[in-house]
């Protein structure tokens, strides 16, 4: 179902940017004779929703259909659309316009935090900025305070059952688990190590944590290829902690990791559309007959 919502495309804009919510700026870039509106009109499109308008019919629903596509395929960055109103849409106008898709991926990096204590809470402030989407869980009552659910790409939920919780993150998700309980720590990782679509796994903790974890794991006839997954502690640079256990020199040093695992290159996809065809086009002067 399409909701058209009330917003402006460009408070939708700015609210979706914000968000971290995969969506479509879609811009009128050219028109020839007779079109419902002019070069500069704008509207957003999400997966559910619409904001603003192209000016409606056939070719408007033609446009939310390809933006849609190009989400469904996440095939992000600029894309060009042609409409001959006349012909592709069939709508009586019979006039010529172009459409400039700029498809964005929300939050394209997935986080899971399990633990609000001090170091998770660095660690949620130093992402703040970056465009993560942070899935943020304590099983503890009152661990999150009202600023916490007010932080742009923030989700706080309770954890309560660590098996259902891991089941339901999103795929290619990078997760760190860094509970106030070692047992919570434990069904946490034995749940994670089974999705084999994390992006990665991280633990905090000593040496001698992990190494009683992985002792444990062993003795569940976990495979060494899953437990071999797990980072853990998190935060070494080169293999070695700092002296310094501070929580914000932790959790800076656990972000800095997280930057490096989530770092991957632009698809040629996303340069743009080739300098040549956006010369042709704003270079034709003709005009449908």
């Amino acid at each position: 179902m399409t909701l058209s919502a009330p917003d402006t495309w460009h408070s939708a804009l700015n609210r979706l940017q914000r968000s971290g919510i995969p969506h479509v700026l879609a811009t009128q870039v050219t028109s020839a004779g007779s079109t419902p509106r002019e070069p500069g009109a704008r509207m957003v499109i999400t997966a559910d929703a619409v904001f603003d308008t192209l000016g409606g019919g056939t070719f408007e629903w033609q446009t939310i259909s390809a933006a849609r596509q190009y989400l469904l395929q996440q095939h992000y960055g600029f894309h060009l659309e042609a409409f001959s109103l006349g012909g592709r849409s069939g709508q009586c106008c019979g006039g010529l316009v172009n459409i400039l898709l700029e498809v964005f991926p929300g939050s394209a990096v997935q986080v899971a935090i399990f633990g609000a204590g001090h170091v998770g809470r660095e660690i949620v402030k130093l992402s703040a900025p970056l465009p993560w989407h942070v899935h943020w869980y304590d099983s503890r009552y009152g661990a999150f305070n009202e600023h916490d659910q007010q932080q742009p790409r923030l989700t706080c939920r309770p954890l309560s059952n660590a098996t259902q919780t891991v089941a339901e993150l999103p795929p290619h998700c990078h997760t760190l688990v860094l509970t106030h309980n070692h047992d919570e720590d434990y069904a946490l990782i034995a749940a994670l190590i089974e999705r084999e679509d994390m992006a990665s796994i991280g633990l905090i903790g000593s040496h001698s944590k992990w190494e009683s974890f992985q002792g444990r794991l062993k003795r569940a006839s976990v495979g060494i290829e899953k437990i071999q997954r797990v980072r853990s502690p998190i935060g070494c640079v080169h293999g070695t902690k700092l002296s310094d256990k501070t929580p914000y020199t932790i959790a800076l040093t656990v972000v800095t990791e997280l930057l490096w695992l989530s770092d991957n290159p632009l698809p040629q996809a996303t340069r743009g559309i080739e300098p040549q065809v956006l010369r042709a086009l704003f270079d034709d002067t003709t005009t449908p007959s």
